[in-house]
């Protein structure tokens, strides 16, 4: 018999037998939950029906253009966003000009690849070592010192924003680059990344984010052209000379030595861009060419010297570069509508989903559901202790809300990527907390006590900001490896298994309300007690089902990719390790070797359990499911699994000791 609630001869105690009291609404707080409803869908649809004034660059457009990047065609607000969230792990930009943040990464991302020497002083490459700053002669000292306004003024000249003092600009580090590099050189000789010091690691990973933003400058227009149209037009006017001046030199007749010195000049300043170029822009001139073969600008030039002419798409680049240089609104819209009307009989359907993601940027549904998490989780917290029915209401809304966001998030990356909801690490964080919520939300609905309410609010804002420190690491629309191309198992092992680590994740959070309100607070009460019970019991059944149906397809998933169904590769172990805990808790349980409180305790280790196997594996290096270590989130890891054993150990205190004793026993 489970002593853990308060019983009696008699069965069930007075204080379980009374019902709760009832909350008297008037008016006023039958309109509060819906308020607070329409509140949150303003705030969620706000970021779609912003509009950007007529005369003024047509940066939405500019965006919507479709470029070819790691082999997937993404639209350039997409580069723009997740280069700046690569460089300085946010997408907002500090303008060194007038001490505001630029309008949009797109205008970010238009005076990187126009006006590169105004883009070298915005602010945009994040340092946090405290080793790296010194060696780049940045001291602790002077990076917090409260900027007067006249010292802001001077500070902008050189591209430092105050208040960002972990931010600097190109300019800034420009003179620092041959030490940078030469750094880098030396701790890549260091060949296991988990064996470099922060320090290698960081100057490392600061070279590789240079490196990213020149090739981004390298990728429209040569650097250094102020006009590339008249450029382009001295160049073909030139070649035929100039290439007459070369087989002449080669012939060691007589040439003109200054025409054959520019068309040289010319062809590697194009193979350099060629080369080191980031975004493939120049999409294929024939209909029936494959869909995928986008080139780069430098290769598009240097097959002007076989052709004699310039590729349209190379002259709309430059003329939009030189109208946003001279600031000439009306041509660049001009140029920017008519190379969108010529590229969009042979892209309709990417040009489709180009405009659909730029959208979905910009209307950011995870990020901003995880806010009204916040709100959830608070709005929960209040109802047990004032007005359970209007603020519990006004919770559930909410979290109905945030779910379909969420929903709609997750459905529009499927279209775009053409993929199951699953397919990275990123995409994982998502689908755990969307089906931990869903599961909450169901909860809530049978029993209206605000716990469900509280752990949706708390699951939903933990998986979101787990998935948006991932997404820090660039697109998380990324192409699939080969081994993992199959949508089938993408869309039976792979969801089943990550609702397994949902599920599981779920019944810990409850089992941690469990025990954070019977020792914290006199609001566990012997009705919530068993309810919370219920709850976990049946989640962990949930959890063990799904756990094990997921382990096994996975392994004939294996078989097929690698010729054997189990390798105890580290994922495999972990995810066999999930079911066997599940299983111990419903054994221990059946056997009678737990309680109440023994249960709690066993379903918030799932928590330990669950994030070893999705995160710490991957954190190894080694096998075939390893993602790369991560020193950041290693250490998060760590924390939130010495948090949960200190929960644990909690949930362990003598009875008499919790503060909601007198509603509980054993």
């Amino acid at each position: 018999m489970d002593t853990s609630l308060a019983s009696s001869s008699q069965g069930q105690s007075l204080s379980s037998a009374i019902p709760p009291p009832t909350e008297k609404k008037g008016t006023g707080k039958r309109l509060i939950p819906w308020l607070v409803l329409i509140l949150g869908v303003g705030y969620l649809l706000g970021p779609l029906f912003k509009k950007q004034p007529a005369a003024a660059f047509d940066l939405d457009g500019f965006g919507r253009l479709p470029v070819l990047v790691n082999g997937r065609l993404k639209p350039m607000d997409t580069v723009a966003r997740t280069t700046l969230l690569i460089l300085q792990e946010r997408q907002r930009v500090g303008s060194p000009l007038t001490g505001n943040f630029v309008e949009s990464p797109s205008e970010w991302l238009l005076d990187v690849v126009f006006r590169p020497e105004i883009a070298d002083t915005y602010p945009v490459f994040a340092i946090d070592s405290p080793e790296l700053l010194s060696l780049l002669g940045f001291s602790e000292e002077s990076l917090k010192v409260d900027y007067t306004t006249s010292a802001k003024k001077v500070l902008s000249i050189v591209g430092f924003i105050p208040g960002s003092y972990r931010r600097f600009s190109y300019k800034q580090l420009e003179e620092k680059l041959p030490e940078i590099d030469r750094q880098s050189r030396l701790a890549e000789g260091v060949a296991e990344q988990q064996l470099r010091s922060p320090f290698q690691k960081a100057v490392v990973k600061l070279r590789d984010r240079l490196v990213l933003y020149n090739r981004l400058k390298q990728s429209l227009v040569p650097p250094g052209s102020t006009d590339p149209l008249r450029d382009y037009d001295e160049f073909i006017k030139g070649i035929s000379a100039g290439a007459a001046a070369i087989r002449a030199r080669e012939q060691q007749q007589p040439h003109d030595e200054a025409a054959a010195k520019a068309t040289l000049t010319a062809a590697q300043r194009f193979e350099f861009m060629g080369r080191m170029g980031y975004l493939l822009a120049i999409p294929p001139l024939s209909a029936n060419t494959d869909a995928n073969a986008w080139k780069s600008t430098g290769n598009a030039l240097l097959e002007t010297f076989q052709t004699g002419q310039i590729n349209p798409t190379v002259m709309a680049y430059g003329g939009l570069a030189y109208a946003w240089r001279m600031k000439q609104v009306e041509q660049f819209n001009t140029v920017l509508k008519l190379y969108r009307n010529v590229i969009s009989g042979r892209f309709d359907e990417r040009l489709k989903k180009s405009d659909a993601e730029v959208r979905f940027n910009a209307a950011e549904p995870f990020f901003r559901s995880m806010y009204i998490y916040i709100g959830v989780f608070f709005l929960g917290i209040f109802s047990w202790l004032k007005w359970p029915e209007t603020l519990g209401r006004s919770a559930y809304f909410l979290t109905g809300l945030a779910w379909v966001a969420s929903t709609v998030g997750l459905i529009v990356r499927m279209w775009l990527e053409g993929r199951p909801p699953v397919t990275n690490l990123y995409s994982s964080a998502l689908f755990v907390g969307w089906a931990a919520v869903g599961l909450c939300f169901l909860l809530e609905k049978l029993y209206k006590n605000g716990i469900g309410s509280v752990a949706a609010g708390l699951i939903g804002f933990a998986t979101l900001l787990i998935a948006h420190h991932l997404s820090l690491t660039g697109d998380t629309l990324e192409m699939m490896r080969a081994v993992l191309d199959s949508n089938f198992w993408l869309a039976t092992h792979v969801v089943i298994v990550t609702t397994g680590y949902s599920s599981t994740y779920l019944a810990g959070f409850l089992a941690l309300i469990y025990v954070a309100r019977g020792v914290f607070t006199t609001t566990l009460d012997a009705r919530t007690a068993d309810s919370l019970k219920r709850m976990v019991y049946g989640i962990v059944c949930f959890a063990t089902l799904f756990s094990l149906v997921g382990t096994v397809l996975g392994g004939i998933w294996a078989d097929q990719s690698w010729g054997r169904f189990w390798g105890w590769d580290p994922k495999e172990n972990g995810a066999l390790i999930i079911v066997i805990w599940n299983a111990l808790i419903l054994h221990a349980r059946w056997g009678g070797l737990i309680k109440t409180r023994g249960l709690m305790a066993l379903a918030i280790f799932g928590n330990v359990v669950t994030s070893w196997s999705w995160f710490g594996t991957n954190m190894l290096g080694i096998g075939l499911h390893s993602y790369g270590f991560m020193d950041a989130g290693f250490y998060w890891l760590l924390g939130f699994c010495l948090s949960q054993l200190a929960l644990i150990a909690l949930a362990n205190v003598p009875l008499r000791k919790w503060r909601s004793a007198k509603n509980l026993t054993g």
